[in-house]
């Protein structure tokens, strides 16, 4: 099995499962549009003595009306014992969901990536009963994207392609976008992307500029929010200030409403109509 550094890769697709659809084309591999792809955590049957929970499963759905499974699995180091685990899943999952089934190789090493590419035969008996054939994913075939704009078009891919390429010429720039195309992102979509790029860089030098990088981030969201709650803060005590003054008496519902609000936006447009309002009503009936 792969160490943590290389599980990154497959676990990309997990917070991502769109992302194949646009890696495939870089690997040539031919497969109708992609227009729905999921991830099931778990089979119905006995997943657990499949012995490849810690890996990623994906149902992809394709404009020809076909359904596919999709297993990624992460490996950073050529294991001769591992073949015969791939064509054992692969089998496992065909049977249990009656599905057709792929099986993509993540390989950070370029000398893994040529070995986990090799079909994968069930023995000398010609022709052999079974033959699996692997997708692979490596530094080869995976580029490093440094164009800006591509980068800002695709940060998982972007992600993958720098974990993939950690001592390539031009990762520090690419890191760079990639870090200040993610500072804009929401927190949902860009701390998975965070994490993961430091988890695939680990000990390389890459990943130490990828920490320096990303505690910006995080520096100026603790800021942020710093300055989001003092703001919320002003804004509540000089709303109620400014209904007692005018002699407007809040029910506890309403009151409990302004106190429980954390949204500066809301608290200002209360507080600019309270200037005038004759009514409680007048300031929080969000139809007036």
């Amino acid at each position: 099995m792969s160490d943590p550094p290389a599980e990154s890769l497959h676990r990309l697709f997990r917070h991502d499962p769109g992302l194949f659809a646009r890696v495939a084309p870089l690997l040539g591999i031919a497969v109708p549009a992609v227009t729905k792809a999921s991830v099931l955590f778990s089979g119905s049957g006995n997943w657990g003595a499949l012995g490849c929970r810690g890996n990623t499963l994906l149902q992809l759905e394709t404009a020809g009306q076909e359904t596919f499974l999709l297993l990624i699995e992460a490996q950073d180091r050529q294991d001769h014992r591992r073949p015969a685990h791939w064509a054992h899943h692969v089998a496992y999952l065909w049977t249990e969901y009656r599905l057709p089934t792929a099986l993509l190789i993540a390989c950070p090493d370029q000398d893994t990536a040529r070995w986990a590419a090799q079909p994968v035969a069930s023995g000398p008996v010609q022709p052999p009963a079974l033959t699996l054939h692997p997708f692979v994913a490596g530094p080869a075939n995976l580029p490093l994207i440094t164009d800006p704009e591509a980068i800002r078009a695709d940060p998982a891919l972007s992600a993958l392609s720098a974990i993939m390429h950690p001592a390539a010429q031009g990762i520090g720039a690419a890191l760079n976008t990639l870090s200040t195309v993610l500072r804009d992102l929401p927190d949902v979509d860009a701390n998975p992307l965070i994490a993961l790029t430091a988890q695939g860089l680990h000990t390389h030098p890459a990943g130490i500029v990828w920490k320096h990088l990303v505690s910006a981030i995080t520096l100026d969201r603790e800021r942020e929010k710093d300055r989001v709650e003092r703001i919320t803060k002003f804004r509540t005590e000089h709303l109620l200030l400014l209904l007692g003054e005018r002699g407007l008496v809040l029910s506890e519902i309403t009151r409990k409403e302004v106190a429980d609000c954390q949204e500066p936006e809301t608290l200002f447009r209360w507080l600019l109509r309270a200037v005038t309002a004759s009514t409680t009503e007048e300031i929080f009936d969000e139809d007036e």
